[in-house]
Parts: C-alpha cells; structure tokens; sequence
C-alpha cells in the first residue's frame, strides 16, 4: 500500500490523532463545523444499515463506502446550490450532504428505481452510475453546457482510483482542459480497483497526471474533512471564475468490501484494514472539534441518536416501497407504443 503519513505534497488540516496542522480557517462558522460531523455520523449509520437490509434481502447489491465520509461530505459541502453532481455507485454520503432524498436514492439498490433520484435535475445529482468513468464524461459535457449558458455553475464527478485506468477519463480530461469548462475531478483513492491494488495501476501520484492536460492536480488527505473542504472549495472558485478544471486526488480508504457481492479478505491482508480503522475519519474530526471546543460530549451523543432514529425512519420507508408500476418497462421506451405492444399490453392487463 501508500504511505499514510504526512506528505510534503498532501493538503492536510488535522492529524490522524485530531490536532491542527497550521491554519484550520478553511472559512466555516461553528455552525458549519457542527453540520460536518452531524452528516458524517449520519452517512456511516445509513451505510451500516444498508449492509444489513442487503444481508436481510431488502437491497440487491450495495457497495459500502465506510471510511470515505470525510471525502465525500467534505467534497459536496463545497458546492453551491446550482452545481450539479456526478456520481459513481458509492456516492450516498454525498448524496445525504447534498439533501437528496435517500429513500428515492435506495430504490436503486432495491431495484424498484433505476439511477436514484427521480429528478436528478431538481437534486443536481445526476443518477447512479455503475459502468467505470462514464459519468466523467457525462460531468463535463453539462460543464460545457454550463458554461456556454453562462449559468456561471460547475460540475463535481466522482470517481475511484480505477476510473484513471479507463479511457473515459482520460478523454474527459483532455476535453476539460481545451474548453476550459468549469468541472472538478473528484478521485476518491481508496487503494482498490475492486483487487487491483494502487501499485497496479499508477506508477506516480494520479493528481500528477493533471499536469499533461495542462491543469492543477491537488492531492490531499482525504480523510480530513477540513482539507477536503478547502481543497474543493478552491477549485469550485476557481471554475467558475472561468479558469478551468482541476483535479483532486483524495487519500483515503474503503473500509468495508467493494461491494456486498465482494469478499475482501481474498485480497487484502486484515493488518492493514486494521491500520486505516486507526485513520478512521469521523473520530479525527470528533477529537478536533473536542479538544477545540466547538462541541462538547453532549452534542456527539446527540448526533448519534439522531442518526439513530433518522436511519429507522429510512428503513421503514424503503421496507415498505412496492413493486415499481409495470408499466415502467415500456412507458420511457416508445414515444408511441407500436401496435404489437399495446395489444400486448392490452391483453395483459385484462388477464
């Protein structure tokens, strides 16, 4: 694996242990910092439960992301209301940051919705997507848009460390960089491409690979949430100020397996699942905002039992989702049905 300490060349605020690493003013009032560990807590309860509605049969397939809430809410904190987000499948932590509405998102996992929310336009958060780096692409061409509009919004995509492997990435950058389009490229390194650990795919750092396409790469520690902020908020101004793309390349860890059809323990050694527990990213920010007296013990208990009782009422909501109305399979295929079908369909319904 990576070395996970201090890096000349990684954007850190707090230590591993919760202490400040120089200037932690990234521009937040106590309110915002309070709201930080609020939606971290409340992103790892919901993905534990997930794990256990896919274990029970009440999702299909779910791809944990326990050990990536830093990165993923720091990251859409930065983002204004009319920015539009570009996920992958292991996106909910961003998604809950954002305010989309979970249960729709879940009714992807339980196979009752396909891409998440129903109206990605109203969430600006485009749908789930599965297939490696698409959504890259996907992100910067509503960059373009976005920018031809003078709508004055960027785009933000997520994507692994695997993504920088396919071409859909690398197609994506080039074309980010000639028009100059206000897009982030969000890499949220986690050490896997599913097997294929980091060493596999990369011989440098994937932030240096900005460099040949002509704009800034930022590595930082992303299970920081501070940084991650700062990092992003960064580079949010600096696209919309018409300056381009950049992108961020965010250190941090997949706790749990890459999805729930994986099994880990083939091909990582429990040592150093075990070691990045110890980097756990929610208990750093916990500690910070402790020993800098922005909240006391009380208010960490309070987040907790919050999250308890949200998570509950989300799982009772999509325990209860029905079937999807069937004739969803064919009502976004035809502009008007052919005649075979709508018999068809005809003689079904009358059954």
């Amino acid at each position: 694996m990576r070395d996970t300490g201090p890096s000349d060349d990684m954007v850190r605020h707090v230590a591993p242990d919760g202490t400040a690493v120089g200037d932690v003013d990234v521009g937040l009032d106590e309110g915002d910092l309070r709201e930080l560990l609020r939606l971290m807590v409340r992103a790892r309860r919901l993905d534990r439960e997930c794990m256990a509605l896919q274990r029970q049969g009440e999702l299909t397939v779910y791809p944990p992301f326990e050990g990536q809430e830093a990165a993923q809410v720091g990251s859409a904190f930065a983002l204004g209301p009319s920015d539009f987000v570009f996920p992958s499948f292991r996106e909910l932590a961003a998604a809950i940051a954002r305010g989309v509405d979970v249960v729709e998102y879940l009714q992807y996992h339980r196979g009752t919705w396909h891409g998440g929310a129903y109206d990605p336009i109203a969430a600006r958060f485009a749908p789930i997507c599965v297939p490696v780096a698409t959504q890259i692409v996907h992100a910067v061409g509503w960059a373009l848009g976005a920018k031809l509009d003078g709508i004055g919004a960027c785009a933000l995509a997520y994507f692994g460390d695997g993504a920088t492997s396919e071409g859909d990435f690398h197609e994506a950058a080039n074309m980010a960089a000639v028009f100059r389009v206000p897009v982030v490229l969000f890499c949220q390194n986690n050490g896997w491409a599913i097997s294929v650990p980091l060493s596999e795919q990369t011989a440098v750092p994937i932030a240096r690979r900005a460099g040949g396409y002509g704009f800034p790469g930022v590595r930082v520690d992303g299970n920081d949430v501070l940084a991650v902020y700062a990092v992003t908020r960064a580079a949010v101004e600096r696209a919309r100020a018409g300056e381009g793309p950049t992108l961020i390349e965010a250190i941090t860890y997949r706790i749990g397996p890459h999805t729930t059809a994986d099994d880990a323990t083939r091909y990582r050694a429990p040592e150093e699942v075990e070691r990045w527990r110890r980097l756990d990213p929610i208990e750093r920010y916990r500690r910070f905002l402790l020993g800098a007296g922005i909240v006391g013990e009380e208010f960490v208990a309070a987040c907790e039992a919050e999250a308890e009782a949200w998570v509950a009422e989300v799982r009772t909501a999509v325990t209860a989702l029905g079937p999807p109305p069937e004739d969803e399979m064919v009502a976004f295929a035809f502009a008007e049905p052919p005649t075979t079908l709508t018999r068809e369909w005809r003689e079904r319904t009358d059954a």
